[in-house]
């Protein structure tokens, strides 16, 4: 939505239709993605894929090259789990599982990455944006409570490095951006809240307080995609919180949540919930 209203046209790829869901079983579908990007001003085109099939791929972006003739940012942005195991070892988990998790947090994005960044590197000045969950810094030091999960994450900031010395003699940029606390479907259907009422949500967990909407993260994007001298940026690990401050976007309320800090510094020591100077 936000590529939209800044006036992008955007093709909005997953397996969810109105008439299939995938199975993570969700609700959203990718036409009604692709109409609210239609709805900000921007031009949503829906198309199903399962970025597991090369196949599939190969055809997606074979059509944008027929359509548009070049492709200008890849938000590479594909997971899929349908449940996690936290606090299991690799060897208590359920590795068929664990190993299909990996698939689609892992080979999506080289899959995605193969086809689609021939097509990119044809326009100087491309983006290629590897979303994940954690900084690298913080991924590094800290164990994210699942074997897979800790794996998965951390190969998608690796990805956007190595990208980044591939793209470089191309006149290209490859970063990795994680959100902080995402107030994403999934996690507001947990909580039993919406969008509307998600601070009732800090009544069970009180560090939910750091949260961000998925408008944040997008407009960090869109930051990204706009600025002249992004190549910067290149291979580095990204937060939206740390390029709310560089480019001076903020959230739905006007805040900026700087949600790594305030995990690094509050909630993993174990103090208690307290925002302030955080966003």
């Amino acid at each position: 939505m936000q590529l939209g209203a800044a006036g992008a046209t955007v093709y909005v790829t997953g397996r969810t239709t109105r008439l299939q869901r995938s199975e993570m079983n969700r609700p959203e579908t990718i036409e009604e993605t692709a109409a609210l990007v239609d709805a900000v001003g921007g031009r949503g085109i829906a198309i199903q894929v399962d970025h597991l099939v090369p196949d599939q791929v190969h055809a997606l972006v074979d059509r944008i090259r027929g359509e548009q003739g070049k492709l200008h940012i890849l938000v590479n942005d594909i997971w899929g789990a349908t449940k996690m195991e936290w606090n299991k070892s690799v060897w208590g988990s359920d590795l068929k599982y664990g190993l299909h998790l990996l698939r689609l947090g892992v080979d999506t994005h080289a899959i995605t990455s193969h086809f689609a960044i021939s097509l990119l590197i044809e326009t100087p000045g491309g983006l290629v944006v590897e979303v994940t969950d954690g900084t690298d810094e913080y991924n590094a030091s800290h164990y994210r409570v699942s074997f897979f999960y800790d794996l998965a994450k951390a190969a998608v900031n690796r990805m956007a490095f190595a990208l980044a010395h591939e793209l470089q003699p191309h006149g290209a940029t490859a970063v990795s951006l994680t959100p902080g606390w995402l107030r994403s479907e999934a996690m507001l259907d947990a909580y039993r809240v919406t969008e509307e009422n998600w601070r009732e949500a800090t009544k069970i967990q009180p560090h939910f307080a750091i949260s961000e909407s998925p408008t944040f993260v997008g407009r960090a994007v869109v930051a990204l995609a706009q600025d002249p001298d992004a190549s910067r940026w290149n291979g580095k690990s990204l937060s939206s919180g740390q390029l709310a401050k560089v480019y001076g976007f903020t959230d739905l309320d006007g805040s900026r949540p700087d949600a790594w800090r305030y995990v690094t510094e509050v909630q993993d020591p174990g103090k208690p919930a307290d925002t302030t100077g955080y966003g």
